[in-house]
């Protein structure tokens, strides 16, 4: 179910059940878990440089895989705790910029998915929210945290309350997502720009992911963020891509950074 591509300093890693609208039972989790090691292995190779996550079919990921569970054989927290929660930060601290596209239905645990993204571009049709009120349960994998920090605690529990969908082009409007595409220009457009970062210099990047998790996780202030950076930028200079770049600048040409 869970295909992984390198080329070009990208890899790309694919939900492929389109019958089941690439829902995620345990196995494939598990596969998605060692896709992402994979890709962190080649990426400490210098030969990932990002990385675009997508689903086939109909949807980016319907949530859970739920076939042939019952209410009482269920355990909701070994699957939470033991398979999703470590993947999401396996995610979250994946060493170079994540992408991804998503489309159709981006719910529960595929939200989480997206959630643990650096980027994510989404179809303007897509549709996203927290459908657990109809089934007696609550909006898991950081949606709290994550819903909260974007969305304020009204429009959060608005949406928890009445498990009302919004669309692509609403949840980049109201903040969740970076930014809304026609349907049919979505994944184009997307490994157009994930294939700009891929040339770019990954050790910036990174820098920058870290600091941002660290100031957005630490509540930093501005000048305890502002020292932060000056270390960050004193380490840079030191690189190869640095020297690249400032060289270019003053060439007046396009830096051909090496990552």
């Amino acid at each position: 179910m869970i295909e992984l591509s390198i080329a070009n300093g990208i890899a790309e890693i694919v939900l492929n059940a389109p019958e089941k609208l690439n829902s995620l039972n345990e196995a494939a989790l598990a596969e998605l878990d060692r896709a992402y090691d994979d890709a962190a292995a080649a990426a400490s190779r210098g030969m990932v440089r990002a990385l675009l996550l997508r689903g086939e079919g109909r949807a980016f990921c319907a949530g859970r895989d739920i076939a042939g569970v019952t209410p009482e054989s269920d355990d909701a927290k070994g699957y939470l705790n033991g398979l999703v929660e470590p993947l999401l930060k396996k995610m979250a601290a994946f060493p170079a910029p994540t992408f991804a596209a998503a489309h159709g239905a981006c719910l529960g645990v595929g939200l989480g998915l997206l959630l643990a993204t650096d980027v994510v571009y989404v179809a303007e049709s897509a549709k996203f929210g927290s459908p657990f009120a109809k089934l007696g349960a609550t909006l898991d994998s950081g949606g709290h945290w994550y819903f909260t920090e974007r969305l304020g605690m009204h429009r959060t529990l608005d949406l928890i309350y009445t498990a009302d969908l919004i669309s692509g082009a609403e949840a980049v409007a109201q903040g969740m997502f970076s930014r809304a595409m026609p349907d049919d220009a979505l994944l184009e457009a997307t490994r157009i720009i994930v294939e700009r970062v891929a040339a770019g210099a990954t050790g910036a990047f990174t820098a920058s992911k870290e600091l941002v998790a660290h100031i957005r996780d630490q509540r930093l202030g501005l000048w305890a963020a502002m020292s932060e950076e000056n270390d960050e930028q004193a380490r840079l200079c030191k690189t190869e891509d640095y020297a690249e770049g400032f060289r270019a600048f003053q060439e007046k040409r396009a830096p051909v950074f090496k990552g």
